[in-house]
């Protein structure tokens, strides 16, 4: 057996879902698409970053972060994703066991982003999308899926003129009581684990340690 079908088999018990978060140039992308690889994730499973894709389809720019219009777009197209997602998983799971669906972001980020934000109106919008029926429909699945913080790290901050380059450490400060709040578990990744296969491996041994029954999602503020 080879090493990625081994971390595939150890993964696929204990989550149907791990979400990766944290602010802009944090290494979300690089992290997710690299389990890609390592779990050996379907196409179909893996949600890359929709938030890019509504901002060109809409029209909106860094400008509207604020809006509940921009925020509740994203938050619609990142749930129909992964309803997607779910639907290719649940037709795949009658041949090898099922591998989780890799997503990069979740749709709590609209809200952490309306909490950060200091537009007229921004918290009535972060009522709103916390009030939103299909986000409170997902909650349930979003508490037993693996959720992984990327804290900041000074030296890849990087603007890159379309997403809103908002202060790392608030962003996450916010973030980690959204989620605090919403009861969802998850672990953290800092600054000091910089290395891509280090990374990797710290995601896959806590998938194992999970399955194994070893370990738990929790809190790290």
């Amino acid at each position: 057996m080879s090493d990625a079908t081994a971390h595939r088999g150890d993964a696929v018990g204990q989550y149907s879902a791990i979400f990766v978060l944290g602010p802009s140039s944090s290494g979300k992308t690089t992290l997710c698409d690299a389990l890609a690889r390592r779990l050996q994730i379907p196409t179909a499973q893996y949600i890359k970053e929709v938030a890019r894709t509504v901002m060109k389809t809409h029209g909106f720019t860094r400008n509207d972060t604020g809006s509940f219009e921009m925020q509740h777009a994203i938050m619609l197209a990142q749930l129909k994703a992964e309803a997607e997602a779910l639907k290719f998983m649940s037709a795949s799971e009658q041949g090898p066991p099922h591998l989780p669906i890799l997503s990069d972001r979740s749709a709590v980020d609209p809200i952490v982003y309306a909490s950060t934000s200091v537009a007229n109106g921004a918290q009535e919008g972060r009522r709103r999308l916390l009030d939103d029926e299909t986000f409170k429909a997902v909650l349930p699945f979003y508490r037993q899926s693996l959720f992984v913080v990327l804290e900041p790290v000074a030296d890849w901050l990087v603007d890159d003129g379309v997403r809103s380059l908002e202060d790392p450490w608030r962003y996450n400060e916010e973030l980690y009581k959204t989620l605090a709040n919403l009861e969802i578990p998850y672990i953290t990744l800092g600054g000091a684990v910089k290395g891509i296969l280090e990374r990797v491996d710290y995601v896959v041994r806590y998938l194992t340690a999970a399955t194994e029954g070893d370990e738990t999602p929790r809190h790290i503020l």
